[in-house]
């Protein structure tokens, strides 16, 4: 099986919106049976405060390829990235891999680092000291659309 190339990613950065956010039910929303909500409370919720935490650091990414699809990650999901967190093994992190942009899951053994795809169709990336290789930030949320 051939080993796929990494595909590229498209940068966003966070817009600053002085809106008030969305309306949000503090109820809980039933998967199973409805249940009847004799009191909720109503107040605004903003995306940016649930989803950025250090907005100087904070960049989007539209994913492009089917390699994550297995962590939930699928083509055209955007991605929440926080340069400001330290990489760690078993993170998802974007990388800068050989002039190429790519997200993977970190996987750190002893002196070995690889980039671990989240679908059977793709192989492991070993980095060695002769790739161009950045960690550039770790995702920490993903926005999809149903």
């Amino acid at each position: 099986m051939p080993i796929k190339q990494p595909t590229p990613l498209t940068f966003f950065t966070p817009e600053n919106f002085n809106t008030l956010g969305a309306v949000y039910f503090d109820t809980g929303i039933s998967a199973g049976f409805p249940s009847p909500a004799d009191d909720f409370k109503q107040e605004r919720l903003s995306l940016d405060n649930e989803l950025i935490k250090n907005k100087e650091a904070t960049f989007f990414a539209r994913v492009s390829g089917q390699s994550m699809i297995d962590a939930g990650l699928s083509d055209n999901d955007l991605l929440v990235i926080d340069r400001s967190l330290s990489p760690a093994h078993n993170k998802i992190a974007v990388c800068f891999l050989d002039g190429e942009f790519t997200v993977k899951r970190l996987k750190v053994e002893k002196d070995d680092i690889w980039l671990q795809p989240e679908n059977k169709n793709y192989k492991p990336i070993k980095i060695t000291e002769e790739n161009d290789f950045v960690i550039w930030g770790i995702v920490t949320n993903v926005i999809k659309k149903v």
